[in-house]
């Protein structure tokens, strides 16, 4: 089977979906490889690269769409890109498809089948292949960087002969993989760590890496499936902005990582407490591309609001390219092996990775996010 990789077209992406080590491994097993020019410059991989591993470079973009079995990307392609694809073809990226109907519509008329690398179950055999949780993890470290930065105080507790600079006060949102990774980020930077999650079960989580968790009681609407929130309430949402007030108040910095999947990203951060925090104040995003658990966060800006500084970059992974693009490359390295081989698919309809992932299979929508009504239906 054909592989191709194309160059990333979505806006502030550094990020590419195959490395020449990866490259390398499929072509040992058999795949042939071709990568757009230029596709890992951005991550620092050149081209030359590509070709000592084994790969055929090319810069005929519709020759390669017309020519390939896999395409591997990282974001989803344009509709337009997807309807120069041959019928027949997999397609396998991040989709957030119940999100994006646009995409599946376009999948189902091109006539291919579509993996989304955002729907693949969170099983322990599956760790491998979780490309949401290799990308968030960096995403929470780089976080606190960013943070860091934009804050006009250090992090840690230092004491000189001018006298003792008290440590920083960091509140996060969120204890998922980039809040755990955020948490022990600031921890090791110096910082004082408060941390909010409305499942209980992280609490012992936080505190093994020092951070302090802020008790909010919990109720019945609260819907966790596969260790993510799948719903809660907007009356357990205000109890927990009101429990939460004072600590980001006290705030130096404050990191938001919640997300709903296939929901807007419920807010937690209002205007009222951005403004009881203290000037010079730092807030970072990480939810704003889904429409922001901050108030007044705008996407891929930073901006200032009651003399507090609020970041809203929507693609933090992408800053660190190169790691990003290394896990990314080795998740869907994984995931490939586990669905193909060179000689074609195995379409096990009924095995939970597969069945979990598959948006669209020969231009028909499959997955239960998709085809509870008719793609393209108002």
């Amino acid at each position: 089977m054909h592989i191709s990789v194309f160059k990333e077209t979505k806006f502030k992406e550094n990020r590419v979906a195959v490395t020449p080590d990866i490259v390398k491994d499929f072509v040992n097993k058999g795949f042939q490889v071709t990568i757009e020019s230029g596709a890992g410059l951005a991550s620092n991989f050149s081209n030359e690269s590509y070709s000592a591993a084994g790969a055929k470079i090319s810069d005929n973009v519709a020759n390669m769409y017309n020519n390939t079995d896999i395409v591997l990307r990282v974001n989803a392609p344009l509709p337009e890109e997807i309807a120069q694809m041959k019928k027949g073809t997999v397609l396998i990226s991040f989709m957030f498809a119940a999100t994006n109907p646009e995409l599946t519509e376009a999948c189902c008329k091109a006539q291919i089948s579509a993996f989304s690398m955002d729907a693949v179950p969170r099983i322990s055999r599956a760790q491998k292949m979780d490309a949401l949780s290799s990308q968030a993890n960096l995403a929470g470290y780089k976080s606190v960087l960013l943070a860091a930065n934009a804050l006009g105080k250090i992090l840690p507790m230092m004491t000189t002969a001018a006298g003792t600079i008290k440590p920083s006060k960091v509140v996060i949102f969120g204890a998922g993989v980039a809040g755990l990774q955020a948490i022990a980020t600031a921890k090791r930077l110096g910082a004082v760590v408060e941390v909010s999650d409305i499942r209980p079960d992280t609490k012992e989580q936080v505190e093994s890496l020092g951070g302090k968790f802020i008790e909010v009681p919990t109720d019945s609407t609260i819907k966790v499936e596969g260790g993510y929130v799948k719903s809660i309430s907007d009356d357990f949402l205000k109890k927990q902005q009101e429990t939460v007030a004072k600590h980001v108040k006290e705030a130096d910095i404050v990191i938001t990582t919640a997300l709903i999947p296939g929901k807007k990203a419920p807010v937690l951060v209002t205007e009222d407490m951005v403004k009881s925090m203290r000037f010079g104040s730092v807030i970072l995003d990480m939810a704003v591309e889904q429409g922001g658990n901050v108030v007044g966060s705008e996407v891929n800006k930073t901006i200032q609001k009651h003399g507090v500084t609020i970041i809203g970059e929507s693609n933090i992974p992408s800053l660190l390219s190169m790691n990003a693009s290394d896990l990314y490359a080795k998740n869907i390295q994984t995931f490939l092996y586990h669905l193909a081989t060179k000689d074609g698919f195995k379409w096990e309809m009924d095995e939970e990775i597969t069945k979990g992932s598959l948006i669209v299979h020969n231009g028909q929508a499959v997955h239960p996010s998709v085809k509870q009504k008719p793609v393209g239906a108002a």
